[in-house]
């Protein structure tokens, strides 16, 4: 993953999170977009995304193989 998808994820997440916690947003709803806040977190941490990998998508400039 690039740094700008890396740190559009974890700005995502961060917003997210902030909203969950402020009680903005809740219910299922709420539960849905923090279980992907989540997800998005640790995929900017880790740099590795699962469906990227699946689907052989890459936003690095750099390919490693």
């Amino acid at each position: 993953m690039s740094i700008l998808d890396r740190l559009a994820r974890l700005i995502t997440a961060l917003v997210i999170g902030f909203l969950y916690v402020a009680g903005i947003i809740s219910g299922t709803f709420g539960a849905v977009l923090f279980g992907i806040a989540v997800v998005f977190l640790l995929t900017s941490l880790l740099g590795v995304c699962p469906l990227y990998s699946l689907f052989g998508f890459s936003t690095c400039d750099n390919k490693r193989d």
